[in-house]
């Protein structure tokens, strides 16, 4: 298309019929216009190679910014008029350099998914896979891939359509075959789609969840074990929780043994110790026989309450408050719980134990305020703001509950003390 290449000239020719001259409408009777197609300029004079190259990459990339532009404003019409321009581009082969399509595919596919267009995606994906220009290079036959997974994620989400079904009507004669079969016609073409994808290094979590899901649906258990380690593990693939997630789960839906579980999870921790699995982590740490995963498992739930967001996670307090309560009882191991408050001890208490989260905790869940009453009071005694007012108001509301946790703290007063005091490294003989 010349129009690509060439400047538009500065004035045009005035309209003329006969000797009669046009009326022109007045500016509010015109409709409006879009902007002009001004499409980047490649000089036509002979030029060196790289700056040939580099000339024409400049307007490739202007002209996709633009398709980008109208697509955002859902102008396709016109987008599809500046991709046109783009393709033509590409086959008057002013450079070896291939850059595809695929991004203004899949924004358009996004679009008509956003909008239910499962059939039109479809289509769109089916009509960018048969699309090919030059000759095929690495980048070309990776954009295609990329296309081809998000077609076998629509080929997963019809499969689980016929899934649905058939575990709905059961067994029911020659209706269930019928399904049973295109259901299978869905499963090769996705499973096909989605094993291409993940074999490139890269974070691909919605491809890998479809794909072992498929897997285990037909009881292939072994190929969705080594698709998720090789997912978790291998280095050439970039740090990612999701992996780690989508291993323990797998395992704990197989049944798999506490240490391979807990091995799974340990990853997990040291990435993000935040993660919602580390209430799991920390129960399994805590049944344990073993001294050295009970004392970690004190570690991993002391870490997570040490983020916001678990301010006010009552499974976690409970955690927390039980495995404390055993120590205290025992006697054993009080240095555990003194080791991790030295590096709390001076911005914990204003951050889970002031007056003011006292009374809001106790108004909004009282669960929560009995589990933070006993911790507060283990690691700051009788005397803290917090266990002070949630254990009044206990008694108060004749709570037999917080009863015992007043009596509990009071009985055991001078652990507070143990905990508290200096290092044994510090005292003095």
């Amino acid at each position: 298309m010349d129009s690509f290449l060439e400047e538009e000239e500065d004035e045009e020719a005035p309209a003329v019929v006969g000797k009669r001259k046009r009326r022109r409408r007045s500016p509010s009777a015109q409709p409006p216009l879009q902007p002009p197609l001004r499409l980047p300029f490649l000089p036509q004079q002979p030029v060196s190679s790289n700056e040939h190259k580099l000339n024409f990459r400049k307007s490739k990339e202007a002209c996709l910014s633009y398709i980008q532009d109208a697509l955002l404003q859902k102008q396709w019409k016109r987008a599809a008029e500046f991709l046109t321009c783009y393709v033509e581009s590409l086959e008057k082969d002013y450079s070896r350099e291939h850059i595809g399509p695929s991004e203004v595919c899949l924004e358009h596919v996004f679009h008509l998914l956003c909008n239910g267009q499962i059939d039109e995606a479809y289509q769109n994906l089916s009509l960018a896979e048969s699309w090919r220009f030059g000759e095929q290079t690495a980048i070309q036959d990776k954009e295609m891939k990329l296309i081809q997974a998000y077609r076998g994620l629509l080929d997963y989400y019809s499969w689980s359509k016929q899934k649905d079904i058939l575990l709905e009507h059961g067994e029911d004669g020659f209706s269930d075959l019928a399904v049973e079969q295109e259901m299978h016609g869905y499963f090769r073409k996705a499973a096909v789609n989605l094993k291409e994808i993940i074999k490139i290094p890269g974070v691909w979590d919605v491809f890998v969840k479809c794909y072992v899901d498929l897997l285990e649906f037909y009881g292939d258990h072994n190929e969705a074990r080594q698709v998720l380690n090789e997912y978790a593990y291998n280095s050439k693939f970039p740090a990612n929780p999701n992996a780690h997630v989508y291993l323990y789960q797998f395992l704990k839906r197989q049944g798999e043994s506490k240490k391979s579980l807990i091995s799974a999870l340990k990853i997990l921790h040291d990435i993000v110790p935040s993660h919602e699995l580390m209430i799991d982590f920390n129960t399994m740490l805590q049944k344990s026989k073993k001294r050295k995963k009970r004392r970690l498992g004190l570690e991993v739930i002391f870490t997570a309450l040490d983020y916001a967001g678990w301010k006010e996670n009552a499974k976690a307090w409970s955690c927390l408050a039980r495995q404390m309560k055993q120590i205290v009882i025992s006697e054993k191991h009080l240095d555990w719980i003194k080791q991790e408050w030295n590096s709390r001890k001076d911005w914990w208490p204003a951050f889970h134990f002031s007056r003011y989260l006292a009374k809001r905790n106790w108004q909004e869940n009282k669960s929560l305020s009995y589990e933070k009453a006993l911790v507060a009071g283990i690691l700051l005694g009788k005397d803290c703001k917090y266990f002070k007012y949630v254990s009044h108001q206990g008694c108060k509301a004749q709570l037999k509950r917080f009863r015992m946790l007043k009596k509990f703290v009071n009985r055991h007063s001078l652990v507070y003390l143990r905990i508290s005091g200096p290092p044994a490294s510090s005292v003095q003989p």
